[in-house]
């Protein structure tokens, strides 16, 4: 059985992945420091635990396992901390990404499925986002994936590492069978933090912004799901195994919704009141990120299948009373 290296195996996209892989006959290998994985999500495949900055480690894990390929999905990723400690994000995910970037290659292993993100495109409102736009980010966490993007590229020119770049617009959602689902350590996405104002666990959800040039004054996002996203992967693993050429995909599915949409759909799912208050804008958040890309539909062949709003939302919702993500 095929190995591939999935680093950040036991975190929220990263632990779906490792489902996805081995329904597909391969062999994750999940490396994870656990700053902010979760050991119980580390189902499907070895578990080592290492930090990304520590080579040594690294190259130990590519001599035992012997991976045909890197799925990269570890990162520090909170816009607002990008903000205020630029310093962590470029030494964590760029530094990081670097070693295991040098790693792969030493080891011969020479595809690399990179998870990046649309926040490398900044905030381009009326623009459709493509592969092909501009890429502006407007804090140090768009900023340290552009980074490692560009770093891919060099690596490539310098030493043929292929690859696979995806920019995820918002993930949302959890494993319908329930073995994984969304878990983060602070909660900072909305859906989530939605759930918890909704069972009580939180005295409400703060919606930050409302005077954006929006229909109605919130941030728009475009929302895919989890499983879509992570079978994406798969399918750009076997891109590469199939021998040919890097390419960049952007993973969102065209349509955009507002937070007070959101917050609205959630009421008519879980039948339940949304407590929420008004807050003042998060430095760093775009007013409007829609994927305007078919790209990967129409070359990887991806067809999502569960990235309704009212999908994601009830998938989320069956995994937080689940209270799997408490223990």
């Amino acid at each position: 059985m095929d190995r591939v290296l999935v680093t950040g195996g036991a975190g929220y996209i990263g632990s779906h992945a490792c489902k996805a892989l081995r329904a597909a006959g391969y062999e994750p290998v999940t490396y994870d420091s656990l700053v902010t994985g979760w050991s119980d999500a580390v189902k499907f495949g070895p578990f080592e635990q290492g930090d990304l900055l520590d080579r040594t480690r690294l190259d130990s894990v590519f001599a035992k396992y012997e991976p045909i390929a890197v799925m990269h999905f570890a990162a520090l990723s909170l816009v607002g901390e990008s903000m205020t400690n630029p310093g962590l994000y470029w030494r964590n995910n760029v530094e990081g990404s670097r070693h295991l970037i040098e790693a792969a290659v030493e080891a011969g292993c020479m595809n690399f499925v990179f998870s990046s993100t649309c926040a490398t495109y900044g905030d381009q409102d009326n623009v459709v986002l493509d592969e092909n736009s501009v890429q502006q980010p407007i804090n140090s966490y768009g900023a340290s994936k552009r980074a490692i993007e560009d770093m891919l590229r060099d690596f490539e020119a310098a030493f043929g590492l292929r690859h696979v770049i995806f920019r995820y617009f918002n993930v949302a959602g959890a494993d319908p069978d329930g073995e994984v689902g969304e878990y983060h350590r602070p909660e900072t996405h909305l859906i989530p933090l939605m759930l918890d104002a909704i069972d009580g666990k939180r005295d409400a959800l703060t919606v930050f912004g409302t005077d954006y040039d929006t229909p109605d004054g919130t941030c728009i996002r475009d929302y895919v799901h989890v499983c879509d996203l992570v079978d994406a992967h798969v399918l750009g693993l076997r891109w590469l195994s199939g021998g040919k050429r890097s390419r960049v995909f952007n993973l969102g599915t065209g349509s955009g919704f507002s937070v007070r949409e959101v917050i609205d759909q959630s009421r008519t799912v879980t039948n339940r009141a949304v407590p929420y208050k008004e807050g003042p804008r998060r430095p760093g958040d775009c007013t409007k990120l829609v994927s305007g890309s078919t790209r990967a539909k129409s070359e990887l062949g991806w067809s999502p299948t569960r990235s309704t709003l009212d999908q994601m939302i009830a998938d989320a919702w069956r995994w937080h009373q689940s209270g799997h993500y408490e223990k």
